[in-house]
C-alpha cells in the first residue's frame, strides 16, 4: 500500500480529448478570466479613487473584489495551461496550494459576505447608531477577521486533506485540485478526518446562512415601513446585489457539494465545478455595478480619464 510520499503529482481531468477541442477551451476560460480581471480590477480603481465610495460599504466591496480575484486565479490559469499545452499534471505541492487557496478564499469571502449583511441591517435598521457600530476600526478589525477564518479553515483542510495516505493513484476526477475528488483516492476509511473538517465547515457556513437570512427579514421588515417610495428604492438598491450575490454563491456551492449521489457524473461534476468556481467571481462586478448609481458614476468618471 502506498502513501501520499509516493505521489509526487496528480493528473487533472481534461475538458476534451481533442487538442482543437482543448484550444477552443483555453480561448473561452481566457475570455472569461479577463473579463473576471476586468470587471473586479475596475470595481478595486474605482473604489480605491473616488473618496465619496470610502464608507463600510465599499470598503467591504473592495475586499470582496479582491477575493474574487484570487479565487479565480486560484484554478483557472493552471486549467488553461494545461489546455493550451495538451497535458494534465500538477505537482503535488501545486495542488496541496490550490486547495489552500480555495479554502482560504472562499472561506474569506463567504465571512465578507455576512459582514456585508450586517453593515446593510445597520445602515436600514439602525441607521443613528452606524458611524459608531461601523467605524473605520470596527470595520477593520471586522475585515482581518473574514481574512483569519479563512486562513485558519485552510490551514484545517489543507493540512488534514494531504496528512492522509493515497493508495488508489493520482487521477484527480476534476479539472483542479477539488477535496472530494482527493478523497476518493485516499485508502479505505482514512477520508473520515477530513469528512469530520468539512461537516465542521458546514456548520460555519450553516451559521452565517441563518445570520445572513435573519439580517434580511429584518431589513426587508424596516424597508417595507419606509413611507418614502425613494427611501425604499434606495434601500433596495443597496441590498438586492448584495443578496443576489450570496445567492449566486451558496446555491452553485450548495449543489457542488449537497446535490445526492445520484446526481454525481463526471460531466456533470465538471459542469458545477465550472459554475461555483468561475461565474461568481465573473458576475460579482457586473451584479454589483448594475444597480449602484454611485458606483457606476464612479466607474463611469474613471473610463473617462
Amino acid at each position: 500500500m502506498s502513501n501520499r510520499t509516493a505521489v509526487t503529482e496528480f493528473l487533472l481531468l481534461a475538458f476534451a480529448d481533442t487538442q482543437k477541442l482543448q484550444l477552443l477551451h483555453f480561448t473561452l476560460f481566457l475570455g472569461i478570466y479577463l473579463a473576471a480581471l476586468l470587471g473586479n480590477g475596475l470595481i478595486l480603481t474605482a473604489i480605491a479613487c473616488d473618496n465619496r465610495l470610502h464608507t463600510p460599504m465599499y470598503f467591504f466591496l473592495l475586499n470582496l473584489a479582491l477575493l474574487d480575484l484570487g479565487y479565480i486565479s486560484t484554478t483557472l490559469p493552471k486549467a488553461m495551461a494545461n489546455a493550451l499545452w495538451n497535458t494534465k499534471a500538477i505537482s503535488y505541492q501545486g495542488c496541496a496550494a490550490q486547495v489552500f487557496f480555495l479554502f482560504f478564499l472562499v472561506g474569506a469571502e463567504y465571512s465578507v459576505l455576512t459582514i456585508m449583511a450586517y453593515d446593510r441591517y445597520v445602515a436600514i435598521c439602525k441607521p443613528l447608531h452606524y458611524g459608531s457600530l461601523l467605524g473605520s476600526r470596527a470595520c477593520a478589525q471586522m475585515a482581518a477577521a473574514a481574512w483569519g477564518s479563512g486562513f485558519l479553515i485552510a490551514v484545517l483542510h489543507t493540512a488534514t486533506t494531504f496528512s492522509l495516505p493515497l493508495c488508489q493513484g493520482n487521477a484527480v476526477d476534476q479539472f483542479f485540485c477539488e477535496v472530494p475528488q482527493i478523497l476518493k483516492l485516499s485508502c479505505s476509511d482514512a477520508y473520515l478526518r477530513e469528512v469530520g473538517a468539512i461537516m465542521f465547515s458546514g456548520f460555519l457556513v450553516f451559521g452565517c446562512f441563518v445570520f445572513i437570512v435573519v439580517s434580511y427579514v429584518q431589513i426587508f421588515r424596516a424597508v417595507l415601513r419606509m413611507s418614502s417610495e425613494q427611501g425604499r428604492h434606495k434601500a433596495f438598491s443597496t441590498c438586492l446585489p448584495h443578496l443576489a450575490i450570496v445567492s449566486l454563491f451558496v446555491i452553485t456551492a450548495m449543489f457542488a457539494y449537497m446535490r445526492p449521489p445520484y446526481l454525481s457524473s463526471q460531466a456533470l461534476n465538471l459542469v458545477v465545478a465550472v459554475l461555483y468556481s468561475m461565474v461568481p467571481p465573473t458576475l460579482n462586478p457586473l451584479i454589483y455595478s448594475m444597480r449602484n448609481k454611485d458606483l457606476k458614476e464612479a466607474l463611469r468618471m474613471l473610463l473617462q480619464y
